[in-house]
């Protein structure tokens, strides 16, 4: 399985003057002086981060079009599998998860604050969720998730003994967990994905 990037590509620092309504020089001193996080690529150039420019807007007040907050809330990292279940299952499966998927950055979550705050912060393009889980209404949560663009376009794979439970979720794996299964199911969403990532 290939590795893949964000949907949404990185901003230069004459794009983030354009977006803020500012000269280009303004920009390259936000970065300078620390206020805007940035990378600078081989050629000396700076380069934002979606992200990094949407808590920077944020911290500063700034409003910008509907459609860039939109675009910056769904971009999703394709290289993020979150792991939503209890402690014991959830370390059992990381351990699977990290073996056959190491090209994959594996976030782990073991309650539902966590799985919302991990969703608002990690954006992971993949999730695994167990049905199990106590504490919320399991379908409910996924259309939430879904129907919210703050939460990012994950794929969420529900991890179940009884498939009726996914009524919402993109994909259903049974118990007990089967890490070549997950496989399967991701391959058949990287013909997905592969369009809308950056090259």
């Amino acid at each position: 399985m290939a590795k893949r990037g964000r949907r949404v590509r990185v901003f230069s620092a004459l794009e983030v003057a354009n977006i803020c309504g500012v000269v280009n020089q303004t920009a390259i001193n936000w970065i300078r002086n620390g206020h805007l996080k940035a990378f600078t690529t081989p050629g000396g150039q700076y380069r934002i981060y979606a992200k990094d420019l949407s808590a920077f807007l944020d911290k500063r007040r700034m409003e910008t079009s509907g459609e860039f907050l939109k675009t910056i809330m769904e971009s999703s990292n394709w290289n993020t599998l979150m792991i939503a279940a209890d402690p014991s299952t959830n370390d059992a499966i990381k351990a699977k998860v990290e073996k056959s998927f190491p090209e994959f950055v594996v976030v782990q979550a073991f309650d539902w604050f966590e799985i919302g705050r991990k969703f608002s912060a990690e954006k992971p393009g993949f999730v695994l969720l167990d049905a199990e889980l106590p504490g919320a209404d399991v379908s409910k949560f996924i259309r939430t998730v879904k129907d919210d663009v703050t939460f990012g376009n994950s794929y969420i794979f529900l991890l179940t003994a009884d498939p009726s439970d996914a009524v919402a979720a993109d994909a259903v794996l049974s118990k007990p967990f089967n890490s070549s299964e997950l496989k399967t199911i991701m391959e058949s969403f990287e013909k997905q994905v592969a369009p809308a990532a950056i090259a």
